[in-house]
């Protein structure tokens, strides 16, 4: 290996981790640390990154060379204020080892001598730093918050005590090379503009490859997946939820959310969640909007990794627990029973979203519509057609008029409609909307003919257990009449015309004046059997 590296001693090196694009943005992150130092020093901040050339890589499939894309990563990194680029070059540096990858940096560092190596705290950053930090009999200081230069000297600020306290750490041979994993989260990376860096291709003639290690299987990740370290929201469990089921709790609160599950030590070492999503001392430095803390004690070691997030929520059953002196929000309760209701509010709250249809929303053509805020009501909660069939006591082919605002429905479909999707009755008659559904009947008057129609009386909200509608049927001739049932009570008032009330397998006549209460679980149908349309007043009671 020729390398021509800095040898005044005030060179530091950044490891660049190309194993995909975001774990790279950490990298970066550190580069504008090393920018910081190496000014400091009046020296230079350079790139070590590790692949294989244009020709070697064209033997390799599309998606490994996808991957390893050195060229575009060190343009990434001189945009970034890298003053060289060292790429070592060999096939066998293709898959991402760190047993491999340490023996090259390691000589490398020992033939160069650069004043600092630096690692972001991953994974792969970790253990290739601790490798080549040992075949370099180097010391190496981990998980640093910061770095700073006194005289001659590389001072890093970590936690200590437990977490409880931050200590300065230094090297004990300063004219040594020193080797550092940084929480990449306390650092943001800068474009800079000014003077291009170089970049350097280093053949590397030979790679010692292990012989206790071999590399079965190697499959990319996939690129739509969420960094915990990058997510807005995230939810954190801890030894307080006590079983692995109850940990998934924290799960199903991170997926209605669309965050990213986090967790303590005592979840990680019990295998209710890989190692990868451990936050803390030893773990990860997490920067969320968002932080749901569920279960923890609060620990120094643990918030150490959650201080950066812009809000803390803590859920615990002891009101003494620390994590209610970090938290901007603290809810003293037994997350088995919260975290349920907690979540069916969400999912409810975001379904009645959903379903809010502004008045000037709704055109025939704008797919913003009644119909299609079921379709995606229906599709929230992975329901097929036939499965909202099924629930409401209906026909596939019902569902899918409705869904295409080619029919008006009942009023009691829609109670059934707000049962099966886990709404509340009100969210289809929100007063403050002009409601859609009112809205949707006088476009559906042509429609159907005149046939059937309602609206609403008085305000109607959300939790209301008592609906009333003013129900128009027109004229015998023009209407057939279809069963349905509902949860709750029915309470019809004829005011004028004559109807025609099947309930069950019993008929009833009832005339202008008259009225009826029963049990809306029944099947019954309405019809008017005068030359008139009859109008009545019906109040429904809903559990």
């Amino acid at each position: 290996m020729i390398f021509m590296g800095n040898n005044a001693g005030a060179e530091i090196w950044v490891w660049g981790d190309l194993r995909n694009k975001r774990l790279f943005g950490f990298c970066l992150n550190v580069l504008a640390k090393a920018r910081q130092l190496a000014g400091s020093m009046s020296g230079t901040a350079a790139v070590v990154l590790m692949g294989a050339s244009n020709d070697v890589q064209r033997n390799r499939t599309r998606e490994l060379r996808a991957s390893l894309s050195v060229s575009s990563a060190s343009e990434e990194c001189i945009a970034h204020g890298a003053d060289d680029v060292y790429i070592f070059d060999n096939e066998n540096l293709v898959n991402p080892r760190a047993d491999t990858y340490a023996s090259v940096l390691a000589n490398a560092v020992l033939r160069c001598g650069p004043k600092l190596v630096l690692f972001p705290v991953t994974d792969f950053g970790r253990d290739l730093a601790a490798r080549s930090a040992r075949i370099s009999n180097a010391g190496l200081i981990s998980q640093c918050m910061d770095l700073r230069v006194e005289g001659e000297r590389v001072v890093a600020k970590c936690h200590s005590h437990n977490g409880d306290n931050m200590a300065d750490i230094t090297f004990s041979d300063g004219y040594k090379t020193g080797f550092a994993t940084l929480q990449p989260n306390a650092f943001q990376a800068v474009d800079i503009k000014g003077e291009p860096g170089d970049v350097k291709w280093i053949r590397v003639d030979h790679v010692d490859r292990p012989e206790r290690i071999n590399l079965l299987k190697r499959s990319a990740e996939p690129d739509k997946r969420q960094q915990l370290e990058e997510a807005d929201v995230v939810v954190v469990g801890g030894a307080g939820l006590h079983s692995h089921d109850n940990f998934s709790l924290v799960r199903d609160l991170a997926a209605v959310l669309g965050g990213e599950v986090g967790a303590t030590r005592p979840p990680v070492f019990q295998h209710w969640v890989g190692e990868e999503r451990l936050i803390g001392q030893t773990g990860k430095t997490v920067r969320p909007n968002l932080l749901i803390s569920v279960g923890t004690s609060g620990a120094a070691q643990y918030t150490a990794g959650i201080m950066e997030a812009k809000t803390i929520i803590a859920i615990n059953q002891d009101k003494k627990s620390p994590i209610f002196q970090v938290a901007n929000l603290g809810i003293v309760g037994d997350a088995k029973t919260f975290l349920p209701l907690l979540i069916s509010r969400i999912k409810q709250e975001a379904l009645r979203k959903m379903a809010d249809v502004k008045q000037g929303d709704i055109t025939p053509d704008s797919g913003n519509g009644f119909g299609a805020s079921v379709r995606k009501m229906r599709g929230y909660q992975n329901y097929s057609q036939e499965d909202l069939a099924k629930a409401t006591g209906e026909t596939q082919e019902f569902i899918e008029k409705v869904e295409n605002d080619e029919i008006t429905p009942p009023v009691g479909f829609l109670l059934r409609l707000a049962g099966a999707l886990k709404v509340d009755t009100g969210t289809f008659f929100r007063k403050e909307d002009k409601t859609m559904v009112r809205n949707l009947r006088s476009q559906a008057f042509v429609k159907r003919t005149r046939n059937y129609s309602y609206r609403t009386l008085g305000p109607v909200t959300e939790n209301d257990h008592i609906h009333a509608f003013m129900v128009t049927i027109e004229p015998k001739q023009a209407h057939k009449p279809v069963a349905y049932t509902h949860a709750g009570e029915e309470f019809i008032f004829v005011m004028e015309g004559d109807l025609r009330l099947t309930l069950g397998n019993k008929t009833h006549h009832l005339k202008s004046g008259e009225s009826i209460h029963f049990n809306s679980v029944v099947p019954h149908k309405l019809k008017s059997i005068s030359n008139e349309p009859t109008r009545c007043l019906a109040v429904l009671y809903t559990p």
